[in-house]
């Protein structure tokens, strides 16, 4: 089964969920911004620390 139609059997168990992100030191919904933040947060890429910690010699 591939994940569209498991989507669409379960459709009625799903909810919606509140998307928030960190703006200037506290966290803001994100439902909540304008039309323009809206697209600046769509075009955000992910950040994904690597596992390997680096070190410094000292």
């Amino acid at each position: 089964m591939k994940s569209h139609d498991i989507l669409e059997v379960s459709k009625s168990l799903r909810t919606r969920c509140m998307v928030y992100t960190r703006v200037m030191g506290y966290h803001r919904p994100v439902e909540s911004f304008n039309l323009g933040k809206k697209g600046e947060h769509k075009e955000r890429t992910c950040f994904h620390e690597s596992s390997k910690r680096h070190v410094a010699a000292l």
